[in-house]
């Protein structure tokens, strides 16, 4: 989902968040830059704008946005902590080489993995959502 600049705002409102030109530079920071940033990629982003932002203010901004359901948290196998912006349902896929991770929507799966889990009646236990982390090697990385 690509976000124009005008509903960062409106977003950032409607979670009845205070509006605040931080917040607004690192939730755009996540989408411009894609791929699922990291705190630093995103801190180098948001500074070409905002030259004294503060570390620890991209931080904290971030873990607010996450905490109101504007962004997620992807932790990736090495513990890097990165950032999507997409919140309808989708998987990951990892590339083991190169540490890219690229969205992956598919309907059919997502409906087949209702049905199986349904069909299992796990006690005691509501699901809410499926992500998979599919790993693997883009064909890009295979002759490094």
């Amino acid at each position: 989902m690509k976000v124009q600049t005008t509903s960062y705002r409106e977003l950032i409102a409607r979670q009845g968040l205070r509006v605040t030109p931080q917040r607004m530079a690192i939730l755009e920071a996540v989408h411009k830059i894609g791929n699922h940033p990291t705190a630093d990629q995103i801190t180098d982003f948001v500074r070409k704008a905002h030259p004294n932002i503060a570390s620890g203010t991209v931080y904290h901004v971030l873990d607010t946005l996450v905490q109101h359901q504007l962004i997620k948290r992807v932790t990736t196998d090495r513990d890097v902590m990165r950032y999507d912006g997409i919140m309808e349902s989708h998987h990951h896929l990892y590339c083991l080489e190169c540490n890219d991770i690229q969205d992956y929507v598919d309907v059919e799966l997502n409906a087949l993995l209702q049905e199986y889990f349904k069909s299992k009646k796990i006690e005691g236990f509501e699901i809410k959502e499926f992500v998979l982390e599919i790993k693997g090697t883009f064909n890009k990385c295979k002759n490094r």
